[in-house]
C-alpha cells in the first residue's frame, strides 16, 4: 500500500506483463474480504499500465476500469497455419494478434499449434467471433511466447477485444464469454479511451506463509 493506492505487478510463469485482468480481480476481491479496504470503497491500483480500479457492483460482480486497446487490420500469411484455420479478418494490437473466425463452433473447436503461433513473434494470438447465443462474442486467448499457451479468462484480451467488436457490430456493451476448457463469463463496456470490464471471484483457499 502506498497512501491510499496500492501497488500492483503481474507476472505469468516466465515473464513479468504490463496488464491482467484476473489478478488484479482476485487482488480486488482480496483486499475487500480480508477487511484491508471497505466493501463501498474503490481500490486504486498503480500499475505498469498506469492507475486501474475496481469497485464493487450492488449485484455482486466487480467492476475494473482500464485502458482500451485499439488495433488495426493486417494481413498474416503464417496465421492460418498455426492456428489451423483462416481467419475471415485479421487485426494488431501493439503486441498481439486479433484473428476473426467465421463462427462461435469454430472458436471452440480449435486445436492450434503452439510452437507455430510462438514462431510468429508476437504477445500472443486472440481468436474471436460474435456468437448466436446469449453472448455477444466468444473468444480464446493463446500466448505461449509468456509462458501461457491457453489462458482461461483473459481481461486484457478484452481491453482489445471491446473496441475491435464495437467498431464490427455498432455499439459498446457486450456480454462476452472465454471458451477455453474452464471458461468465463465477462462483462465488457467501452467509453471513450477505456474499457469497463465486469467479472466475479471467488476465494476457494486460504493460507499463511512464514518466513
Amino acid at each position: 500500500k502506498t497512501s491510499n493506492h496500492y501497488s500492483l505487478r503481474w507476472f505469468t510463469p516466465a515473464v513479468e506483463i504490463d496488464l491482467c485482468g484476473h489478478a488484479t480481480l482476485a487482488s480486488a476481491h482480496v483486499l475487500w474480504t480480508e477487511n484491508h479496504v471497505r466493501a463501498d470503497e474503490t481500490i486504486y491500483f498503480d500499475t505498469k499500465s498506469g492507475e486501474l480500479t475496481a469497485k464493487q457492483l450492488p449485484d455482486g460482480w466487480i467492476q475494473l476500469n482500464f485502458p482500451a486497446i485499439t488495433s488495426a487490420p493486417i494481413e498474416n500469411h503464417r496465421l492460418s497455419a498455426a492456428i489451423g484455420t483462416t481467419p475471415t479478418a485479421i487485426a494488431m494490437t501493439h503486441h498481439t494478434i486479433i484473428a476473426e473466425l467465421s463462427s462461435e463452433q469454430e472458436v471452440r473447436n480449435l486445436k492450434p499449434d503452439f510452437a507455430a503461433i510462438l514462431a510468429l513473434g508476437v504477445h500472443g494470438v486472440i481468436v474471436t467471433a460474435a456468437s448466436s447465443g446469449k453472448y455477444d462474442f466468444v473468444s480464446r486467448f493463446f500466448a505461449p511466447a509468456v509462458g501461457i499457451n491457453e489462458d482461461p479468462v483473459t481481461g486484457s484480451a478484452h481491453c482489445a477485444l471491446g473496441p475491435y467488436w464495437q467498431k464490427r457490430l455498432g455499439k459498446s456493451q457486450f456480454f462476452a464469454y472465454q471458451a477455453s476448457a474452464r471458461g468465463g463469463e465477462m462483462r465488457v463496456t467501452v467509453i471513450d479511451k477505456r474499457v469497463l470490464l465486469e467479472g466475479k471471484a471467488v476465494t476457494t483457499i486460504t493460507g499463511v506463509v512464514n518466513f
